[in-house]
């Protein structure tokens, strides 16, 4: 009985330390991956969204743009929201997609592959609803220009839409789209890393991989290997959800201007608004070449970060199919 109970606290205490170690790995993971692609993510908001300023200007003019307007601090702004939220978005994503793999491996089986698809899936839609309201604060904040300042900071930025727009409510606009694009994005982002890293390391592991003791199969990617496979997951994964992210941002932003109030209506009239206005390349994947120069860095960065925390922690990165 002794032995059994000491046992169980072992069991406790090393899920316990997994838990842990997990939610730092990827909370770490994510602030490194966004703050990496900051400029990029801010042009993005501002072309997705038709910015009076920028709405005519490219990619590249539009950073140059930003950089003569409000100074160089300008291509970070609404960064901070994005730390405060990326956080714990990244450490709840990373987190739950560990732990509902575990589950789904003991129902489903090591071999099932199709189960990382549904872990990454369930893992991005609970990260989404941990922590949507700072991701809308922080799409507001992004959107305003210097001299023409709605909010100032965060907490301002939540009371004023709490305030002005409908309580809770205003805190979860563009939730729908979030949630359905997460579904596949996620879901692809996580299963296409997983099956690549399973890839290089069982068919080029002189090339992909070095020796790790402590890892199932004895090997972990090296880091240039890791960047490729989390750059490929994340190219893949945007092109599918492309179109829901467009209309997440038109929702979260429909508040800002009398004109753009007709996108409060729901995710599915959202969509049918930009495509008949806009049409499919100007408007549901307006801003799709900047989202693959920030999407495909910033995957990369991000799956290479948790992949080195969880061998700076002690945690097993090695073959998992």
């Amino acid at each position: 009985m002794a032995l059994r109970e000491k046992s169980k606290a072992t069991d406790t205490s090393k899920t316990q330390n997994f838990l842990v170690k997990s939610f730092l790995a990827g909370g770490v993971a994510g602030m490194c991956s966004k703050t990496a692609v900051a400029p990029l993510d801010r042009i993005k908001i501002l072309l997705q969204a038709h910015n009076n300023y920028y709405k005519h200007l490219g990619v590249f003019s539009g950073l140059r743009g930003i950089i003569k307007n409000e100074h160089l601090i300008g291509l970070y702004k609404g960064n901070g929201a994005q730390m405060v939220r990326v956080f714990p978005y990244a450490a709840v994503q990373f987190l739950s997609f560990e732990v509902y793999k575990k589950s789904l491996h003991k129902s489903l089986g090591h071999a099932s592959h199709f189960s990382k698809f549904i872990a990454g899936s369930m893992a991005g839609v609970t990260a989404v609803l941990f922590t949507y309201p700072l991701d809308v604060v922080r799409a507001r904040l992004a959107f305003q220009i210097t001299g023409e300042h709605i909010y100032n900071g965060i907490f301002h930025t939540l009371v004023c839409i709490f305030k002005t727009e409908g309580g809770i409510r205003a805190l979860y606009q563009g939730l729908s789209p979030t949630v359905l694009a997460m579904i596949p994005y996620a879901g692809l982002s996580f299963y296409v890393f997983e099956r690549l890293k399973a890839f290089s390391l069982e068919c080029f592991p002189t090339i992909c991989g070095r020796p790790c003791s402590r890892n199932t199969g004895g090997l972990v990617l090296i880091v240039p290997a890791k960047l490729l496979c989390g750059g490929f997951a994340g190219a893949i994964a945007q092109s599918v959800s492309y179109p829901l992210d467009v209309a997440r941002r038109r929702m979260q932003l429909s508040m800002m201007r009398p004109e753009t109030y007709k996108f409060r209506k729901g995710c599915f009239t959202t969509l049918y608004l930009v495509f008949k206005e806009d049409g499919i390349v100007k408007g549901l994947y307006r801003g799709m070449s900047i989202n693959y120069l920030r999407a495909i860095p910033m995957m990369a960065v991000s799956f290479a970060t948790y992949e080195l925390m969880k061998q700076f922690l002690g945690l097993d990165t090695g073959l998992d199919t």
